[in-house]
C-alpha cells in the first residue's frame, strides 16, 4: 500500500505541473492584469506609471521567466560561487535589466513549491497566512456538512433499496430530486428569511443566527460546542446536495447487492435482517461510493463559495470570491493550486478506501 501511494504521488507531479502552467497562463491573459489591480483600476494613472509598475513586477519579462519566478522563486537566481557569504554577481537565469543593462539583484520570493504565494494586493499580507486563517472555518463547515450528508444519506439509501417501490422509497426519491433542483443561494436566503426574520427566540432576536461563524468578540470565537447554532443553517444548506446524492447512489448500489448469492446465504444462516442489510450488504454497496468519498473528504479544503458568501462564513470559498472580484491574483492562484492538490489527494484516498472497504482489492 505504501509503495502504491508513493507511486501515485510521483505520478501526480506532471499533472500538478500542468495545472500550474495552465492556471498561470489563464491568469496572465486576464483583462487588466496585476498592475491595474494594484492601482485599484484607477484609469487616471498614466500609462507610463503602469508600464513602470509592470517592469518592477517583472510582467514585461517573457512568459517562461515569469512562470519560473512564480514557481521556484527568485532568491536562488544569484548565488555565491566562492562561499564567502557575498553574492559575486553570477546568475542562473537573467533577471530584469535596468537602463544600464545590468541585471537587477534577485528578490526574496521563495516560489509556490516552497509555499510562498506572495502578498495579497489588498490586504498587504502574506497569502498563506490569510489562507491559514480561513482554513479552520472551511474545515469546520465542510466536515459538519459531510458528516450530516453521510449519516443521513447512507441509511436513507439502504432503507429505500430494501423497501423498493414502497412509500418511503418513493418519498425519498422525490425529495432527492427536489433538493438537487433547489438552487443553493435560494435555499439559503429562504432559511435566513424564515429562521432569522420571521421566527424569533425568547428574547425577540433571530431564532437562528443569519450569518457569521460566532458572536463578534475581542477574544475570538468560543469553543465549537458554544456556537453550534451558527452551524445549523449553513450546514443544512451545504449538506442537502450530499444527502440527495449519497441516498440515490447508495440505493442504486444496494439494489445491485441485495440479489447476490452471499446475501441469500447470510439470510439462510438465520441472521437478522438488520445484520444482513447493514453489515453484509451495505459494506459491499459502499465500494462504488468510494469514488465520491475521497474527493469529498479533501474537498473540505476547497470551500463552498456560495454558501459561505450567503452566510458570511469566513472560509476559503468566500475568500476566493472576494479575491476574484477584487482581482487579487496571488490569493486566487493560491486557492486554485490548493484545490488542485486536494483533488489529486482525493482520488488517491478513493483508491485507498477501495482497499479498506473491499478486502479482495490489493495493491501490488
Amino acid at each position: 500500500m505504501l509503495k502504491y501511494i508513493i507511486r501515485r504521488l510521483i505520478q501526480s507531479i506532471p499533472t500538478l505541473l500542468g495545472i500550474t502552467i495552465l492556471s498561470y497562463l489563464l491568469m496572465s491573459l486576464a483583462p487588466g492584469g496585476p498592475a491595474r489591480a494594484l492601482t485599484f483600476g484607477n484609469q487616471r494613472v498614466p500609462p507610463q506609471e503602469v508600464a513602470r509598475l509592470e517592469a518592477r513586477l517583472g510582467l514585461s519579462d517573457p512568459f517562461i521567466i515569469q512562470y519560473l519566478r512564480w514557481l521556484t522563486g527568485d532568491d536562488w537566481m544569484r548565488w555565491d560561487s566562492d562561499g564567502d557569504g557575498v553574492s559575486d554577481g553570477s546568475f542562473l537565469i537573467p533577471l530584469d535589466a535596468d537602463s544600464d543593462g545590468v541585471p537587477e539583484p534577485p528578490g526574496t520570493r521563495r516560489g509556490i513549491i516552497r509555499g510562498d504565494f506572495g502578498q495579497s494586493f489588498f490586504e498587504r499580507r502574506d497569502v498563506m497566512r490569510i489562507i491559514g486563517e480561513r482554513v479552520p472555518a472551511t474545515l469546520e463547515l465542510g466536515a459538519a456538512s459531510l458528516l450530516v450528508g453521510l449519516i443521513i444519506g447512507l441509511p436513507i439509501g439502504i432503507v429505500a433499496a430494501v423497501r423498493k417501490g414502497g412509500a418511503f422509497d418513493n418519498f425519498t426519491r422525490i425529495m432527492a430530486v427536489v433538493f438537487n433542483a433547489l438552487p443553493v443561494f435560494w435555499l439559503g436566503l429562504i432559511l435566513i428569511l424564515v429562521f432569522g426574520v420571521l421566527l424569533k427566540n425568547a428574547t425577540g432576536g433571530p431564532f437562528l443566527p443569519m450569518g457569521g461563524r460566532c458572536p463578534t468578540t475581542l477574544t475570538g470565537c468560543p469553543p465549537l460546542h458554544q456556537r453550534l447554532h451558527f452551524l445549523i443553517l449553513p450546514t443544512f444548506v451545504l449538506a442537502t446536495g450530499g444527502i440527495a446524492g449519497y441516498s440515490r447512489y447508495m440505493r442504486a448500489s444496494m439494489l445491485d447487492v441485495i440479489n447476490q448469492d452471499y446475501i441469500r446465504t447470510a439470510r439462510s444462516k438465520g441472521l437478522t435482517e438488520r445484520n444482513v442489510w447493514f453489515k453484509h450488504g451495505a459494506r459491499n454497496a459502499l465500494i462504488p461510493l468510494a469514488t465520491f468519498l475521497g474527493p469529498s473528504i479533501t474537498g473540505l479544503l476547497s470551500g463552498a463559495a456560495i454558501t459561505e458568501t450567503i452566510f458570511s462564513w469566513p472560509g476559503l470559498g468566500r475568500t476566493a470570491v472576494s479575491a476574484v472580484t477584487q482581482q487579487d491574483y496571488p490569493v486566487v492562484m493560491a486557492v486554485v493550486i490548493i484545490a488542485a492538490i486536494a483533488t489529486v489527494i482525493g482520488y488517491i484516498l478513493s483508491d485507498i478506501l477501495y482497499a479498506l472497504i473491499d478486502p479482495r482489492i490489493r495493491f501490488s
